[in-house]
């Protein structure tokens, strides 16, 4: 799926008419980390305004808001408010703009963007919002998509400025990258339950020479009706990476996935084994990503460590009264040999309501045997979402 995919509201105001929307995410966060004394414990709210203006002369706007409040007590480290003696919970207080586009569709088969924009790809694993903490991560950036051939999706950004999590505030983690990033995508649905991607992704991050990286790779997502009943899914994925600008490390390392999902009488089983490789000098790394996604929801692989890592995780979910349930584990080794990683159990359930309103109940268990510190997690969240 190209950038731009099934998590970015912008793709869906490309036609809309006139709207404004109000979102409201009220989040409770603990994390009981072992090599602190005091646990992390975050109440936020985050209230998030977004108008989409009517076209006119095939031009369009988009404007977004967001302000992210503590309720209570910052008994947390949000990397901002100097609670050092707790946890980190990366979501400091702040108002700023999240967007502000400018559309154009006067041109056949195409809608140009430029400006500040959530941009994601496929699953998020290279390119993403970071969408799971309050203060989303956008891009100032020009941007395209092209469906001029049958069955292809071309996209195309160039990235002046990555607007990170930590901000709108500076301070450390830095706030954003100066970038001078190329996003290439091209997608080809050979048929309703078969697709590739190809991708090309040149990260030049000023700010951060060593996650500035070239990443080539291709992706293939499948789907087959084994009866009426049953359903099989799969997913097949590679990319090399290498230096990139300024990176003073010269290296190569690969990624690799092979997934698959059955589903039966409403369960959906997952069983899935992920690799970036390490490499003596840097390993496999992928600076712009929803990270939270992926590897386990205590973060603990947010930059990949210098032996890579290999992910084997098994996951099953299905649905009751309503509400999405699912339980995963993940067993974590290091790519190059020694050893493990340690392990996670993450299980969430996720129940919408009344028509505008979500819970989500989350909580994560990472052992870490010879890495790290053990970490617990837990999560009560709460969406109300308004427009007219």
């Amino acid at each position: 799926m190209a950038i731009f995919a099934l998590a970015n509201p912008t793709r869906a105001a490309d036609s809309e008419p006139s709207k404004l929307d109000l979102n409201m995410r009220y989040r409770y966060e603990l994390v009981d980390q072992a090599d602190f004394e005091k646990n992390a414990n975050a109440s936020t709210l985050r209230t998030r305004l977004t108008y989409r203006s009517p076209d006119f002369a095939n031009f369009g706007v988009l404007i977004e808001f967001d302000d992210i409040r503590p309720i209570g007590n910052e008994l947390y480290n949000s990397t901002r408010n100097g609670m050092t003696n707790r946890p980190v919970v990366a979501d400091p207080e702040g108002a700023d703009i999240n967007q502000a586009i400018i559309l154009y569709k006067g041109i056949k088969n195409t809608v140009l963007r430029a400006g500040r924009q959530r941009i994601t790809l496929d699953n998020h694993r290279f390119i993403g919002d970071v969408g799971w903490r309050q203060n989303d991560q956008t891009y100032d950036a020009f941007s395209l998509t092209n469906t001029s051939l049958a069955k292809t999706t071309f996209e195309y950004a160039y990235i002046d400025k990555v607007n990170r999590i930590f901000g709108p505030d500076s301070g450390t983690p830095a706030a954003d990258f100066q970038s001078d990033s190329h996003i290439l995508n091209a997608k080809y649905v050979w048929s309703p339950n078969w697709d590739v991607t190809a991708y090309a992704y040149l990260l030049d991050l000023e700010d951060s020479s060593l996650s500035s990286n070239q990443t080539i790779g291709v992706r293939i997502n499948g789907r087959k009706d084994l009866s009426d009943r049953f359903a099989a899914r799969y997913t097949v994925e590679y990319a090399h990476q290498k230096n990139y600008a300024d990176n003073p490390n010269r290296y190569n390392a690969d990624y690799f996935l092979l997934e698959g999902a059955l589903t039966a009488a409403g369960i959906t089983g997952k069983l899935g084994y992920e690799v970036l490789q390490g490499d003596p000098v840097q390993a496999f790394q992928t600076p712009l990503a929803t990270l939270h996604a992926f590897q386990g929801w205590t973060d603990k692989f947010l930059a990949t460590p210098a032996d890579g890592i290999e992910d084997l995780y098994v996951s099953v979910g299905t649905k009751v009264h309503g509400a999405n349930v699912s339980l995963a584990y993940h067993r974590f080794s290091r790519e190059l040999g020694g050893p493990d990683y340690g392990s996670e159990w993450n299980l969430v359930f996720k129940k919408p309501f009344a028509d505008r309103y979500s819970l989500v109940l989350k909580y994560a268990d990472y052992d870490a045997r010879s890495f790290g510190a053990d970490t617990q997690k837990f999560w009560v969240m709460l969406t109300g979402k308004f427009g007219k």
